[in-house]
């Protein structure tokens, strides 16, 4: 089912070359929003771009890595000078790199922060004007971060990533008070398991295995599946907020 209030909007996707954000991409531009895909990887990015204008669809590939300041910036320039200013702003790049916290890896733990909290900061900071704009000359605007059901559901060995996906959902909880006044509305999506490429980040083969065990006895969302409720979210009227959508396959408690 397409919703047709998504024509005429212009989004953001992070981490759209694969799993949820490049099923995002593909569902956005199907309800009739032009989509600016940002990730580091820019042939996978130019590739869906085609598939999506091949389809009848409006797309840009914007190589950005949300870790660095100065790549985000000139993302949102080249955003700003083929579409203009944007009305849906979708954080859905993270990484997920289980150890036990004995194990002391500092190199992990940068990394998740940085990409998983700062780099959804540095998305907000490039695009939080937008937002406030679109909404203040009475458009729908949405802010979607995508956290996860670790956030609130503690996994042995997932500490750091279940701590960095705390701290998305409590920001997505804290800026409603800061944009929900100004008619922005914030969204906040916890999946639980899905079927993306965060399972091959795991390097330990022991944690590896226990993955593949979980997905083979729970099963797990597709991405598209997890795409569908954002779409659902971000084409309701624009004075309802789904503040916060947790989304798990049946078998998971």
């Amino acid at each position: 089912m397409s919703y047709e209030n998504l024509s005429g909007r212009t989004a953001v996707v992070t981490g759209a070359a694969s799993g949820i954000g490049e099923a995002l991409a593909l569902r956005l531009a199907a309800d009739g929003a032009r989509v600016a895909l940002l990730a580091r990887r820019a042939d996978r990015l130019q590739a869906l771009v085609e598939k999506i204008r091949a389809d009848g669809g409006e797309a840009l590939a914007v190589a950005a890595d949300v870790t660095d300041d100065a790549s985000v910036a000139a993302a949102r320039d080249l955003v700003h000078e083929t579409f203009g200013a944007v009305d849906l702003v979708v954080n859905n790049a993270g990484v997920m790199l289980p150890n036990p916290v004995a194990d002391g890896r500092l190199d992990e733990w940068q990394r998740m922060l940085d990409t998983n909290v700062t780099g959804v900061l540095r998305v907000i900071r490039a695009f939080g004007a937008d937002l406030v704009a679109a909404a203040g000359a009475g458009r729908t605007a949405d802010l979607v971060n995508v956290s996860s059901i670790g956030a609130h559901i503690p996994f042995p060995n997932y500490a750091v990533y279940g701590a960095t996906k705390a701290a998305v959902t409590y920001l997505s909880q804290s800026l409603r008070t800061e944009f929900g006044p100004q008619d922005v509305r914030v969204t906040n999506i916890e999946p639980g398991l899905t079927e993306t490429e965060l399972k091959d980040h795991v390097d330990s083969t022991e944690l590896s295995g226990q993955l593949d065990g979980m997905l083979e006895a729970i099963g797990a969302l597709s991405p598209a599946e997890v795409a569908d409720v954002v779409a659902y979210a971000a084409s309701r009227p624009r004075h309802v907020n789904l503040r916060q959508i947790v989304v798990l396959p049946t078998r998971q408690a």
